[in-house]
């Protein structure tokens, strides 16, 4: 039913395009010409603003529409040289060669306008498709064989994009009204470091919009980017005192992903927070530390990390931040610290303690710096790793499992936050979330 639908589209704007043509064998009247042609010109401008109808709208139909145009007219620019020589031999005692050249380069104009407009959707809505795609796109859509297969996995992405979206939208749909994420006492969500709470980009992508969606109520943690764990954790219980002063809701339930989790391991064990907490779920935590940090730290020339240390200073104290520590920050990440750090943060009576973890199959799970890190990861720690922290230095509490995706990609570090907004194969990261909330409601907290 759609490739005919899509055969009668493509016929039709071979039409559309054709309408120099047209015009031009058609005999009758000036206004009879004037109104075909205007009749015409709107049915291709409807064309151009909305080349397919959704019931999503929004960026999936514009989106979409961009592949609905590459489909159609790749084929009607195959077939329309052919058309046009045929038609101007078969006909040329009514054009003049003027008229021929003229008709000849407006339909191919026409088409490339719908092309570049297809282009241009799918290179600004597509989320599948990543940089390195884009980046061929631009450079290679002109040459023979390379262009086109570049447009086919450019128009296949932004396919299963839509059926993967729709499918979630659906979904959201039947469980709208029944708010899973409303939990009794408020989300806080904790970043890990070398990351801020900004407002223009979330450090947790496309997941707080998803449990808001279906309930819950957040707020961030809103710590440095950069510090020790007990300054971090000094600077989160003044924002869960925030909290609970501005909303009195007694307590809240903390989710933190990597060293977000120790910063709020010594809030609630050191700084008096443990009445203000109702769950504390760490995502990728690296509870036992990380050895390759360890290892790094003696191995890199001292001059070296002293130079990182006070460019990322800074930078991030220009960002945002009151008084970054990069040093500070990566120190205590390390094995040793971490353990010293554990003997001072005992898991506090009356909370819900629990964790995941994720895991990549290989390097090319990540872009960098992950991809680089993982194997050093897998050579110190000795362990199946995020591209940052091992699998046993995750599991904290009650160990929900390591989530692996579908086939070789596996699921890096920032995955588990949305960091690269991407779908993966076996795994929807937001539907992940919404599932730890839902269980946190069920638990009554």
């Amino acid at each position: 039913m759609l490739a005919a639908k899509r055969a009668l589209a493509a016929a039709g704007l071979l039409s559309l395009i054709n309408t120099p043509l047209w015009v031009g064998l058609a005999g009758g009247p000036l206004w009879l010409h004037i109104a075909f042609t205007a009749l015409l010109t709107a049915l291709y401008l409807a064309l151009h603003i909305r080349p397919r109808r959704l019931p999503e709208g929004g960026r999936l139909q514009v989106m979409m529409g961009g592949r609905e145009l590459l489909v159609l007219s790749c084929p009607v620019l195959l077939v329309q040289p052919v058309l046009l020589v045929s038609a101007c031999t078969r006909w040329k005692h009514l054009f003049s060669l003027g008229r021929r050249i003229g008709a000849i380069a407006l339909s191919l104009l026409l088409v490339a306008a719908l092309l570049t407009n297809g282009f241009l959707r799918l290179m600004f809505t597509c989320q599948r498709l990543r940089i390195l795609w884009r980046v061929l796109l631009l450079l290679c859509w002109w040459v023979p064989v390379v262009g086109p297969l570049l447009l086919i996995k450019a128009c296949s992405l932004a396919q299963a994009e839509y059926r993967f979206e729709a499918a979630r939208a659906q979904l959201q749909v039947l469980r709208r009204d029944s708010q899973v994420c409303a939990t009794r006492y408020p989300l806080l969500l904790v970043h890990g470091i070398f990351f801020r709470d900004w407002q223009l980009v979330n450090y947790w992508g496309r997941i707080p919009k998803a449990l808001i969606q279906n309930g819950a109520t957040i707020f961030y943690g809103q710590q440095q980017s950069a510090a020790s764990v007990a300054r971090s954790a000094a600077e989160l219980a003044r924002q869960i005192e925030r909290v609970v002063a501005a909303t009195g809701c007694e307590k809240v339930n903390i989710i933190a992903h990597s060293k977000g989790g120790l910063d709020a391991r010594y809030a609630i064990s050191c700084l008096g927070l443990a009445p203000r907490v109702a769950s504390l779920t760490t995502i990728n935590t690296p509870h036992r530390g990380c050895v390759f940090a360890q290892v790094l730290l003696k191995k890199l020339p001292g001059g070296l990390v002293r130079f990182i240390a006070t460019r990322y200073n800074k930078l991030f104290a220009k960002l945002g931040d009151d008084d970054p520590d990069f040093m500070a920050g990566v120190q205590d990440l390390t094995a040793r610290r971490c353990a010293q750090l554990a003997q001072q943060m005992p898991a506090s009576d009356g909370i819900l303690y629990q964790s995941a973890m994720s895991v990549m199959k290989r390097p090319g799970s990540a872009a960098p710096p992950l991809n680089l890190s993982y194997r050093l990861v897998k050579k110190y720690d000795r362990a199946e790793n995020d591209g940052l922290v091992a699998l046993p230095s995750a599991q904290y509490g009650k160990f929900l499992g390591c989530l692996r995706a579908d086939g070789k990609r596996g699921i890096s570090h920032g995955d588990m936050i949305d960091l690269m907004r991407e779908d993966i194969p076996g795994f929807d990261v937001r539907e992940f979330y919404i599932g730890l909330v839902r269980d946190l409601k069920a638990r009554g907290l």
